[in-house]
């Protein structure tokens, strides 16, 4: 479970930007959220992630931090830390204390790389209209996607943006598998400065950790 959530958050973090054109209004929403994404030295998110699995059992909720930048980023669990610097991919299991090194191939890509997913521009996901909601106070706009390839990891998808800043405050999403899952953004800071060496593995920094070269 745990291997498969780091998947899950690791293509969350980009997937939430790939759309097809069904709704020219949602459109518009959305491509002004992922510029943030685009133009930004670095972006951090702060989070929280709830998940029930296919046959109803709530799993306990997990904190996490993302750090990105254009195609690289950083996540940050409890359990596990994974970078990605545009090529390479580490993850840390913490438990069994052993990092995981692999390039993904094209087509992994696309659940990692916002470069890659603006190939899936027109062709990734219909766009229903936003729904503009007002939640303790705050206008939130809310816009549900479904997969035009119905093999692709996500079979239902909503993302939740403040009105006001177009920042996104929740993704909720079930995948293929069946499994349910809410990720609430708890903190969101744009105008960070981070240096490139942020989101590559440093072995120097994890002495006596197993390295496993999958490459």
């Amino acid at each position: 479970m745990k291997r498969s959530l780091i998947l899950i958050l690791c293509s969350l973090f980009v997937f939430s930007f790939a759309y097809s054109q069904s709704s020219a209004e949602s459109k518009t929403i959305l491509d002004n959220a992922y510029q943030q994404f685009e133009k930004s030295n670095g972006v951090k998110l702060s989070f929280i992630l709830t998940t029930e699995d296919a046959n109803g059992d709530v799993y306990e909720p997990q904190n996490g931090t993302a750090f990105v930048k254009q195609d690289k980023f950083k996540l940050e669990l409890l359990f596990a830390t994974t970078w990605f610097d545009g090529k390479t991919q580490w993850v840390l299991l913490k438990d069994a204390n052993e990092v995981n090194i692999s390039n993904p191939a094209p087509q992994e890509l696309i659940t990692i790389s916002p470069l890659a997913l603006l190939n899936l521009y027109k062709t990734g996901y219909n766009l229903g209209k936003p729904i503009k909601k007002t939640i303790k106070g705050k206008e939130l706009i809310q816009i549900e996607m479904s997969p035009i390839d119905k093999s692709q990891e996500f079979k239902e998808l909503t993302i939740t943006l403040d009105k006001k800043t177009n920042s996104v405050t929740d993704v909720s999403f079930t995948t293929k598998d069946g499994i349910k899952s809410s990720l609430a953004i708890t903190n969101y800071q744009i105008d960070n400065d981070f240096t490139n060496d942020l989101f590559t593995f440093n072995k120097y920094n994890h002495p006596g950790v197993e390295v496993i070269d999958l490459r």
